[in-house]
């Protein structure tokens, strides 16, 4: 059963929630703020968290920040206010997979759901023990561990780590939007049309010198997009 967390200090939506889902399969926790986020993470695995950006005293986006730096759950925002487009691409690239606008009716709320936690599980097999290295980056495919020169780990979100594979798979190749999308299985909603620029962007700044001038992931006008390093790949021997 999934396990999904609502963020939302308004009781009475909260609770509201937390019923219609647990009516539909779903194990349901809900939660006031980011402490008692940080307990429930903490604690137990959770598939998918839920933010509500109206939370009074916090602000939701600093919470989709700190969560999509930490955890490979998704994340959808949830606002009554924040309704303009800049809002929404604010909020995925900060780290969500989906914003929702209230009001909004429970049948198309239970298939986001479902949808962002189709794509959650990464396009490698976990058994995968390939080593990408390339302009003094290290992936690790089974740690999900991206390395700079050895030293600090750097967190992925899942539509990161995945983008980034498909562009190690393919080096020097001039991959189309549609292709990324589907190579990084990137859930690609009506809210907002171009999530691969998106991750491309967040992807630019864990990677780039200068993400502004790009010289990793360039891209292709009118084409797509190209990865402008060697790539090596090294596969790490399974134990017997």
């Amino acid at each position: 059963m999934k396990h999904i967390l609502v963020v939302d200090d308004d009781s009475k939506l909260r609770g509201l929630l937390i019923d219609y889902l647990s009516q539909h399969a779903f194990r349901v926790t809900g939660v006031k703020d980011s402490h008692q986020l940080g307990q429930v993470l903490q604690a137990e695995p959770v598939d998918l968290v839920l933010v509500d950006l109206n939370l009074g005293h916090e602000d939701g986006l600093e919470i989709v920040r700190t969560l999509s730096g930490k955890s490979d759950a998704p994340i959808i925002i949830i606002s009554g206010d924040r309704l303009e487009e800049t809002d929404k691409v604010v909020g995925l690239e900060l780290g969500a997979s989906d914003y929702i606008t209230k009001p909004f009716g429970l049948r198309e709320f239970l298939a986001r759901i479902r949808a962002a936690l189709r794509v959650r599980p990464a396009t490698t097999d976990r058994k995968d023990r390939k080593v990408y290295t390339f302009d003094g980056w290290t992936l690790n495919v089974k740690r999900r561990q991206l390395l700079l020169n050895g030293g600090e780990e750097v967190k992925l979100t899942t539509g990161e780590f995945n983008l980034l594979i498909a562009f190690l798979r393919s080096p020097r190749q001039v991959l189309s939007r549609e292709q990324l999308l589907s190579a990084s299985r990137v859930h690609d909603e009506e809210i907002f049309d171009r999530s691969i620029d998106v991750l491309i962007l967040r992807l630019r700044r864990k990677l780039e010198t200068d993400p502004s001038s790009p010289k990793l992931i360039r891209t292709e006008r009118g084409a797509g997009y190209i990865f402008d390093a060697d790539v090596a790949v090294e596969e790490r021997g399974r134990p017997k």
